[in-house]
């Protein structure tokens, strides 16, 4: 796995300022109201900082936004970068202007002056996430002006470092679990096989997850006839891993987290265009994702009771192959109709979605996918789609994913979408034609949620992997959903330390 760069955490030492070498990161707001190190900072530069910050330059800079002041004389740091970040600036401001930091160029080290001691651990965890470069195929590591910057290692120089250091520690394992995500996204699918997958999932042993690999035999007997029939024309034996996290009370019911993760989609036999096909290597996003969220849980040890299962297939063309106008039977019970065999995703989904709820009998059900095109049509790249039978859990994950700045909207559920789903010789379809297509997809799935369990769908085919950078990551693969689902599951599912009077 990609490791996320290395922050240490130093006491504030304002006699070293002026030999500390790379780069300085020094997070200002108002001329003002200067803190000790900008003081320090403004009189060894001979009051260059603060001529700079009376400037319209200055004034231009947005909340986040950098600018450098070269080879600062009084220094013998080669920059000094200057972000404006007010001291009241929230979480979300301040992790993004430890983004905008990483992005400067060089890979020299970096000491951050971090400033109020609420924005070091953000203004170094949003470093970390953008310093983010897969070089796994690579028989050579790039040279830095050929990648985006990856700052060195990061040292925030803060008063307090045993509370910052505290504070770290949960921001480590999120990073690795973004990582994670990004990493599984990015592998190219005859590295990343069905077999090599289940192998890195057995691999969260070593942090305590309980992990069990469900193979084609089991999943015959468990008749996912839906689910097998993604697969059938691949050499590349389907499965199911499931991932225990028990971390919660004995007698809770987990929150049960389903991956969708085709390794590789060329539509089947209703062929995808050629063009553009490469980028089907990221339609496992939903797997990758859940994948990062129980190695996060397990680092930081969480106290949830969380299961992630997901379904690895993949979808080729051979004599074996599902065809269109095929019937399967899901486990459930239920026949489809296969009309289109690029509609795949919901084939697997319905019978993992079914799984889980009959094995652990869940409180929560929440099912990742790159699901659908519609739904990139309806928001872009900018949000993930979002689709709930219960709207108490609903409101959760939008809750967290805002909390993380991680983009979600949710759209509509209508029985009126169910008609499009009618088959003259099955229970159902597996599409439904182009319009609403993303709410079709999830009518579909919503007949594999038992009335009893809340649900949330998430459509990520828009977030999960982009052509540009975003927010948080360089392009490719950003890990969208790994912090809003670790902090949903921080709020709503871990159980609280109860407090000296009991309360």
């Amino acid at each position: 796995m990609t490791d996320p760069v290395t922050l240490h955490v130093a006491p504030t030492d304002l006699a070293v300022l002026a030999d500390v070498e790379g780069r300085i990161a020094l997070p200002v707001d108002s001329p003002d109201a200067l803190g000790a190190e900008a003081r320090r900072i403004n009189r060894l530069t001979r009051g260059a900082l603060a001529r700079f910050m009376a400037s319209d330059r200055y004034a231009k800079l947005k909340v986040g936004e950098t600018a450098t002041l070269a080879f600062p004389a009084g220094l013998a740091a080669e920059a000094l970068d200057v972000v404006r970040l007010p001291r009241r600036a929230s979480a979300v401001e301040t992790r993004k202007a430890g983004v905008a930091l990483a992005k400067l160029k060089g890979k020299a080290a970096v000491t951050v002056l971090a400033g109020p001691q609420r924005h070091a651990a953000e203004l170094g965890f949003g470093m970390a996430l953008r310093s983010y470069s897969y070089d796994d195929m690579r028989a050579a590591k790039p040279d830095a002006e050929d990648t985006p910057a990856a700052p060195g290692n990061i040292t925030l120089m803060v008063s307090k470092p045993e509370e910052v250091e505290a504070a770290l520690v949960p921001m480590r394992a999120l990073c690795e679990g973004v990582f994670l995500t990004r990493d599984l996204i990015n592998a190219p699918a005859n590295i990343l096989t069905t077999i090599t997958f289940a192998e890195r999932l057995l691999a969260l042993r070593d942090l305590g997850v309980e992990v069990e690999v469900l193979e084609e035999t089991d999943l015959e007997k468990l008749g996912m006839g839906s689910l097998l029939s993604v697969g059938q024309g691949s050499d590349s034996p389907t499965k199911v891993v499931v991932m225990q996290w028990k971390g919660g009370a004995d007698d809770a019911a987990p929150l049960a987290l389903v991956g969708k993760g085709v390794i590789f989609d060329t539509g089947g036999y209703s062929l995808k265009p050629a063009g553009g096909m490469e980028d089907m290597t990221m339609d496992m996003g939903g797997a990758g994702t859940v994948a990062g969220v129980m190695h996060t849980l397990a680092r930081r040890g969480a106290k949830a009771n969380v299961v992630g299962l997901v379904g690895l297939v993949e979808n080729m063309i051979s004599g074996r192959a599902t065809r269109p106008g095929d019937v399967v039977r899901s486990m459930k019970g239920d026949t489809i109709e296969v009309i289109n065999t690029d509609a795949e995703g919901r084939l697997l989904l319905a019978d993992v979605m079914w799984y889980a709820q009959e094995r652990f009998k869940p409180a929560g059900l929440i099912d990742l996918a790159t699901l659908t095109g519609a739904v990139i049509v309806a928001l872009g790249h900018e949000m993930a789609g979002v689709f709930s039978s219960d709207d108490a859990l609903c409101n959760a994950v939008m809750k967290a994913a805002d909390a993380e700045g991680e983009g979600a909207w949710r759209l509509p559920l209508a029985p009126a979408f169910d008609r499009k789903l009618k088959s003259q010789i099955a229970d159902m379809k597996n599409i439904g034609g182009r319009d609403g297509g993303a709410t079709i997809a999830a009518q579909f799935l919503k007949r594999f949620v038992k009335d009893e369990t809340p649900w949330v769908h998430l459509d990520i085919a828009g977030v999960g992997s982009v052509k540009a950078e975003t927010t948080y990551a360089p392009q490719g693969p950003t890990g969208w959903g790994v912090m809003a689902l670790n902090r949903l599951v921080a709020d709503r599912f871990e159980t609280k330390e109860e407090t000296k009077d009991g309360a």
